[in-house]
């Protein structure tokens, strides 16, 4: 399966969110809330200060063009309050007050400006990998395209087959309900394509809007978490069958796992208002049983070695750091202690999504790694499933 990954482009929300205005909206609009007086210490347990989105935070909180009174509404109020005796006048100030409410915003008023900005950080994204890898839009035969809360069709594949532009006989390859797991998934992808045709160019490009998710009207504790989690991250990179001198990853092997019966403990909701993510408080136990089978396949893939093998590097995108620390506290003895360090780091800025595995490769690959460092990419998603990707620094 030897496949070679160039560093990965990656373009973060230019739109910063702190942790406190979010707070603060929160209070506002859900002052009887029974979880009120805990915001700040669940607050404190994501470790995120600040995330990035593609839009402002005035964007998820804004009304819709709508009022609260919307028609047909107006023909039965106004029989109903006739009914109750209200006069032509107080009628008509009783609708005025009505229609003048503020009503939340559709799900094309969400969707509509996300799905713009999707288009425009994964151009960005798609043109920087390449810029990286030294080589043009005419150079690339596969396309790899995932964004799961922006639906479209066309999608992200031919949006961006237009855009760079691409020769018209690329292979587009959209996925956009990969989600969490799109980093991981699509190298595995990436790393088949150019086994088959070792001459073969392959993009990926992920483009993540999840503060789409920011619910203002949703009173739940999961909820809040919800608002507190997600960043909004635009990744690219390029995938080879031969070594280019821009290359710095060897892949060589993946590893596939779905959990049966755990379609439910996390998931996307679309309603009038909008996408809502729905999380169970069972997910980062399931989570959990995915990264077992992960150091299983680990431990029989290297059953042979000479010496006791392990990770120089794990790259991992579990979720959050719960399931981060449960990995830390699970590895086979004798691995290092610091190998998820670039992954916490990348949490401190909010859950990318697909494009968190690419920003923690980003981020290892500018501090600097050895030749042949052993490097293992994991990252789990709704479904539950889970796909990881083995391979060596070069």
């Amino acid at each position: 399966m030897a496949a070679y990954l160039c560093p990965p482009a990656v373009i973060h929300g230019e739109h910063s969110v702190p942790t406190d205005e979010i707070l603060a909206d929160v209070r506002d609009r859900h002052p009887r809330a029974p979880w009120l007086s805990r915001i700040e210490g669940i607050a404190g347990s994501t470790g995120i200060d600040t995330r990035g989105w593609m839009l402002p935070l005035s964007a998820a909180v804004a009304p819709g063009a709508g009022g609260g009174l919307r028609t047909p509404a107006p023909g039965p109020a106004r029989e109903a309050l006739a009914r109750g005796g209200f006069g032509e006048q107080d009628v008509d100030r009783v609708i005025a007050a009505l229609e003048a409410v503020p009503a939340p915003q559709t799900v094309q008023e969400r969707t509509a400006p996300a799905w713009e900005a999707v288009q425009a950080y994964g151009e960005r994204a798609a043109r920087g990998a390449l810029q990286i890898a030294g080589l043009d839009p005419s150079d690339v035969d596969c396309l790899i395209t995932s964004n799961s809360t922006t639906p479209a069709l066309p999608g992200l594949d031919v949006s961006l087959a237009n855009r760079l532009p691409l020769r018209e006989d690329v292979l587009l390859l959209p996925a956009a309900q990969w989600a969490c797991i799109a980093g991981t998934r699509s190298l595995a992808l990436a790393a088949d394509l150019v086994a088959a045709d070792p001459d073969r160019v392959v993009l990926v490009v992920i483009s993540e809007a999840l503060s789409t998710t920011y619910q203002p009207a949703d009173d739940t504790l999961e909820s809040l978490i919800v608002r507190l989690l997600f960043a909004d991250t635009a990744v690219a990179a390029v995938v080879t069958g031969r070594r280019r001198p821009e290359s710095v990853l060897r892949l060589d092997a993946s590893w596939h796992h779905t959990l049966p019966g755990t379609e439910n403990l996390h998931r996307l909701d679309t309603r009038e208002d909008g996408t809502h993510f729905v999380m169970d408080r069972h997910g980062p136990r399931a989570v959990q049983r995915t990264v077992g089978a992960m150091w299983e396949w680990l431990r029989r893939r290297h059953a042979g070695d000479d010496s006791p093998w392990h990770p120089d590097l794990l790259l991992a995108h579990p979720g959050g750091t719960r399931v981060l620390e449960y990995m830390e506290q699970t590895m086979p003895e004798g691995w290092p202690t610091d190998v998820l360090s670039y992954s916490r780091d990348s949490y401190r800025t909010g859950n990318r999504g697909g494009a968190a595995v690419f920003d923690i490769l980003r981020r290892a690959h500018d501090a600097g790694q050895k030749p042949g460092d052993r490097t293992v990419l994991y990252a789990a998603a709704p479904g539950l499933t889970a796909t990881a990707v083995e391979g060596e620094w070069l």
